[in-house]
């Protein structure tokens, strides 16, 4: 197997006087595998009966992208006998000679730091570690009390306001730090097809961090990509075998729930890879007054008709909405994963990929296209809460059905942020 130069740093890392390492830069470039088996051969070479950490944005994020790919590595069986506790969220490793405990942890929020207090730890990997709470990270760290315990970071750029930019990345010589900088091109594994589709799959802000491993700035339009001539369609100009060809998709309605905001929704027909919104039904409380959830619900089975809807697209806060669907018995409730940053990247790439389209008669729709922004304020990455209604039930319906859906033709995308 290939092995970048970079990817030998990893390896070699624990060999050096450096404390701690950060590995930063595009996705897919080899950072992950090779740290993970770097961290874990380290502590079986220098500790017994020790305990480690294992932490990602969340549990099982880190399940994902460390412990299965890891359990996956055939020369591991052969080094290791390898236990993964599931109900634990403990993976034991054992040489026959040395046997290590590494602890899996989730830093989804700022209560965080709690799960991992009182521990006393001989290291830790940090994985995603820009998408976790400082104080998640810092409790994590100082829980490394063990003598020669070392850290390891791994992570997309963000914002180059982030905390662990400006405290870590551009200071590693402050932490005794190496630093680490991946491209695409760092990871021989990749083909340079594989390397042009992944290219292909981004842009704006998420190609500058996600391919070209940049710490920028989120500013501008989110989906400045959105092109009315390419992501628009006049669906009654389409041939005649191109409308039978979609009614014979399958159905859905996503839901961005308002009562004084606005209240959008969106009629989708899922065909041959492609969805396609077809209608939309979008009403503003404050213009227009408000309506009760009976009346949202008479206008969700109009905009439906006697198409045969497989489930409703909700955001889960929406409670007293989700009881009238149930209550009424017709439709099928999902309620939608409401993952914003994730959501965004995801529903850029399938506009990227031309497998979105935008009825014309969507007006509201292509209007927030044009007027959904970032907030270039802080540190951390989040829109402007305006003109982002439709913005939100097309984001809940991509990152919930069609992330599902996609998966065979989309699966070089990584939840990035998952």
């Amino acid at each position: 197997m290939a092995i970048s130069k970079k990817q030998k740093q990893i390896l070699a890392f624990p060999y050096t006087k450096y404390d701690a390492l950060i590995a930063d830069g595009a996705i897919r470039s080899g950072k992950t595998v090779f740290m993970t088996i770097a961290f874990i051969d380290d502590a079986m070479r220098r500790y017994n009966g020790q305990r480690l950490a294992i932490c990602g944005k969340t549990v099982d994020s880190a399940v994902k992208n460390i412990i299965v790919p890891y359990l996956g590595v055939t020369f591991i069986k052969e080094r290791y006998k390898v236990q993964w506790r599931r109900s634990e969220k403990l993976l034991v490793v054992s040489d026959g000679f040395r046997e290590n405990a590494f602890e899996v942890f989730g830093g989804k929020d700022e209560s965080s730091f709690m799960l991992i207090q009182g521990r006393t730890l001989a290291g830790v990997f940090l994985d995603e570690v820009a998408l976790q709470p400082r104080s998640f990270v810092e409790q994590a760290l100082a829980r490394c009390s063990v003598d020669g315990s070392k850290l390891w970071f791994n992570c997309n750029p963000g914002s180059p306001e982030h905390w662990f930019y400006k405290e870590w990345v551009l200071q590693p010589e402050k932490h005794n730090a190496l630093r680490l900088h991946f491209q695409l091109e760092d990871n021989p594994a990749l083909s340079e097809s594989i390397r042009r589709r992944y290219k292909s799959m981004y842009s704006g802000v998420f190609y500058r961090r996600y391919i070209l491993g940049e710490w920028c700035v989120a500013d501008g339009l989110v989906y400045s990509i959105f092109d009315k001539e390419k992501h628009t369609i006049d669906l009654a100009k389409l041939p005649k075998e191109k409308r039978k060809e979609l009614a014979g998709g399958r159905y859905y309605i996503s839901i961005d729930y308002g009562t004084l905001n606005p209240f959008s929704a969106g009629l989708w027909c899922l065909s041959h890879g492609v969805a396609y919104r077809i209608k939309e039904w979008y009403h503003n409380g404050r213009e227009k007054g408000q309506k009760t959830d009976s009346e949202y619900y008479t206008a969700i089975e109009k905009l439906a008709g006697d198409r045969p809807i497989e489930a409703i697209i909700i955001d889960p806060s929406a409670a007293s909405m989700i009881t009238e669907i149930h209550r009424r018995g017709k439709y099928s409730v999902v309620k939608a994963r409401n993952d914003v940053l994730p959501g965004i990247a995801y529903t850029a790439a399938l506009l990227q990929a031309g497998r979105l389209k935008i009825g014309t008669g969507c007006a509201d729709a292509i209007r927030e296209f044009g007027l959904y922004a970032w907030d270039e304020k802080g540190e951390v990455d989040k829109v402007i809460k305006e003109n982002d209604h439709a913005m939100d039930d097309i984001r809940y319906f991509t990152y919930t059905i069609l992330r599902r859906e996609f998966y065979s033709v989309m699966e070089d995308y990584r939840d990035v942020q998952d």
